[in-house]
C-alpha cells in the first residue's frame, strides 16, 4: 500500500476570496420540447462555495480484470490528483472511495475520520447500491453485456485490486470511506456540493452508496467531472460506436436524468481545455438542424450515431421551439472539426453567426444538405429584424450554389453520380447508375465556377437536369460539400446515406472505414 501522505492542508489553502470560490460551467440537457426525446445542451456558469464542496473519488482500483479500463484508470489518474490537490487547496473535502479495499486503510486517519461521522436522518433511506429505477430514468444507452474491450482472450471477471492507485495522494484531511459514511461526513462537515470523479460511470459512479443517485436523492447538488472518469462499454455491443463515444452517450444520459457535469479544466486554473485520452482520435462534427420540413432533427441524430460513432465525437444543436432564430448551445461549434448544417431562413444574433463566420475563417469544413442554401436570410433581399443578423451570400461564397427556387413536389426524381463509381472519394460505392430520390428537385445553375459537381438530378418528363451534389472550397480554404438531398425518405436510399457518410470523412481528410456488420462474428 503507498504511504499515505502527511501535510496540513491548511497551511496552503489561498488567502484570496477567488480561491475559495469554485468557478464552474455545469452542462446540462434540456428537452426541446415535452416528449420530444431531443435536448439542447446548455452550458451555464456559477459558483461554489469550497468549503461546503466534496470531491467523492470512485473505484479508482490499481487494477482491474478488464486491462483496458485498469489502462484507462493510469492514464487519467495523473490528472486527477492535480485537480484534486487544487480543490483541496481551495478548501473543498476530498473523499476517497475504493470500493471493497477499506481494510488496506482501516488504521489510517482518513479511514477513522469518516467511520466516525455521526449517522443523521436522510430524506431518503439510504441504500447499499442504488439500481436503476425505470420510474427515474429510462435504460442506460450502452449495453454491459460483456462490457470488457479487451482484444483477445478475456482475464475473469474476479477481483484485481487491493487499493487505490497510488498515483493519487491522499492527504492528512482527506477521507477513506466506500459506504454511507460519505454521507454522514458531509452532513456533519455541511458539505451541500459534491464532484464526483472515478469509475466506472454508468455503473459505480451512479450506483455506489456514495454515488450520483443515492447522493442527488439524499438532496446534495451533484456534479459529474466527465473528464475523470470512464465507461464499462465494449464496441463490440450496442449501439456498436467508439468505446469514447460510448462515454459521451452515458454523459447525456447523466445530464438528462440525473445531474451536470463539469471538467476539471474548471478547476485547474493552468488548463483550458478538458483531458482527452490518448486513444480518443475522434474527430468533432456538430450537427445543426433548426427546419421544419424535412424533419431532419429525427434523421439526422438516427444517421449520425448509426454512421459516424465509430469515428466521431457528435454534438447535436437543434433550433429552438419557442423562438425560431435561436440555437440554443451552438456554442459547441467553436470546438468542432466540421459543420453539418440542415437550416432553413434562421435569422440568427450576431453572436450566434458569427461562430458559423469563425468556422469557415479558420478553414474548417462545412456541409450543407438541403435546406442550408437558405440558411440565414429570407426570400425578400431587405435588412435582417432588429437584434438579428443574416448571411446573404452564404450559399454562393461558401456552398458554391444558386439556390432560386425548386420544382413541384409531386414529380418523381432522381439522381446520378457523375462519371464512373470512384471517380470521387465521396462516390465510392455509389454505382453510376440512376436511383430515385424524394422531395423537389433544386434549381440550382449556375453553380460557382470552383463548385464540382458530383450528382446530378432529374426530374420526371422534365428536361433540364440539375447538380443536387457537390464539392467547393471555403474562401479560407475548407473543405465544403453539398446536397440538395435529405428528404426524410432520402435516407432509406443506400446511395444517399453512402453519399453523405463519404463526404462527411471526406471533409475531414479520413479515410472511410470498411462497412461491416457488427452483429456478424468475424471469421
Amino acid at each position: 500500500m503507498k504511504q499515505i501522505f502527511i501535510f496540513h492542508t491548511l497551511a496552503v489553502l489561498a488567502t484570496s476570496s477567488f480561491a475559495d470560490t469554485l468557478h464552474l460551467n455545469f452542462r446540462k440537457q434540456v428537452e426541446t420540447q415535452p416528449e420530444s426525446g431531443r435536448y439542447h445542451t446548455i452550458t451555464e456558469s456559477g459558483k461554489w462555495d469550497a468549503s461546503k464542496t466534496a470531491v467523492v473519488i470512485c473505484d479508482m482500483w490499481d487494477d482491474h480484470y478488464c486491462r483496458n479500463a485498469a489502462r484507462r484508470v493510469s492514464e487519467m489518474a495523473p490528472r486527477m490528483n492535480r485537480t484534486i490537490a487544487q480543490a483541496r487547496k481551495q478548501g473543498a473535502l476530498i473523499i476517497h472511495c475504493p470500493s471493497g479495499c477499506m481494510d488496506k486503510y482501516a488504521k489510517t486517519p482518513q479511514r477513522r475520520l469518516a467511520q466516525n461521522a455521526p449517522k443523521v436522518d436522510a430524506p431518503i433511506e439510504l441504500q447499499n447500491w442504488c439500481y436503476l429505477d425505470p420510474a427515474s430514468e429510462p435504460p442506460m444507452p450502452v449495453a454491459t453485456d460483456q462490457p470488457c474491450d479487451d482484444e483477445g482472450k478475456l482475464r475473469d471477471r474476479v477481483r484485481f485490486y487491493s487499493e487505490q492507485i497510488e498515483t493519487l495522494d491522499i492527504a492528512e484531511d482527506d477521507a477513506i470511506t466506500d459506504s454511507a459514511e460519505a454521507y454522514y461526513l458531509m452532513k456533519e462537515k455541511g458539505i451541500e456540493n459534491v464532484i464526483i470523479m472515478g469509475v466506472h460511470t454508468n455503473m459505480c459512479v451512479l450506483g455506489r452508496p456514495f454515488g450520483i443517485r443515492q447522493l442527488v436523492r439524499a438532496g446534495q447538488n451533484v456534479v459529474l467531472m466527465r473528464d475523470m472518469t470512464d465507461t464499462m462499454y465494449n464496441p463490440r455491443e450496442e449501439p456498436f460506436v467508439n468505446h469514447f463515444t460510448g462515454n459521451d452517450l452515458v454523459f447525456s444520459h447523466i445530464e438528462r436524468h440525473w445531474c451536470p457535469t463539469i471538467t476539471s479544466a474548471d478547476i485547474l486554473p493552468d488548463e483550458s481545455e478538458s483531458f482527452r485520452f490518448p486513444g480518443d482520435k475522434r474527430k468533432h462534427i456538430a450537427i445543426v438542424m433548426a427546419e421544419k420540413e424535412y424533419k431532419t432533427n429525427e434523421t439526422l441524430p438516427k444517421f449520425a450515431i448509426e454512421e459516424l460513432g465509430k469515428d466521431f465525437k457528435i454534438s447535436l444543436v437543434y433550433g429552438d421551439v419557442e423562438n425560431p432564430n435561436h440555437l440554443p448551445g451552438v456554442e459547441v461549434i467553436r470546438d468542432a472539426d466540421v459543420v453539418l448544417l440542415s437550416v432553413r431562413r434562421r435569422n440568427l444574433t450576431a453572436n450566434q453567426l458569427n461562430l458559423f463566420r469563425d468556422h469557415v475563417a479558420a478553414g474548417k469544413p462545412i456541409i450543407g444538405i438541403r435546406t442550408a442554401s437558405h440558411a440565414f436570410h429570407q426570400r425578400k433581399p431587405e435588412a435582417a429584424p432588429d437584434g438579428l443578423d443574416q448571411w446573404r451570400d452564404f450559399d454562393p461564397t461558401i456552398l458554391g450554389g444558386n439556390y432560386h427556387g425548386h420544382l413541384s413536389s409531386r414529380i418523381t426524381t432522381f439522381a446520378q453520380a457523375v462519371g464512373k463509381e470512384g471517380a470521387h472519394p465521396i462516390l465510392a460505392g455509389i454505382e453510376a447508375r440512376r436511383f430515385q430520390t424524394y422531395g423537389s428537385l433544386y434549381e440550382v445553375k449556375p453553380l460557382a465556377h470552383a463548385a464540382k459537381p458530383l450528382l446530378m438530378g432529374s426530374a420526371y418528363n422534365v428536361k433540364e437536369t440539375e447538380p443536387v451534389a457537390w464539392t467547393h472550397t471555403s474562401p479560407s480554404g475548407g473543405k465544403v460539400f453539398y446536397t440538395s438531398l435529405g428528404h426524410p425518405y432520402d435516407f432509406t436510399v443506400t446511395q444517399f446515406r453512402t453519399l453523405l457518410r463519404n463526404a462527411i470523412y471526406w471533409v475531414v481528410d479520413e479515410e472511410k472505414p470498411e462497412v461491416k456488420d457488427p452483429k456478424k462474428d468475424e471469421c
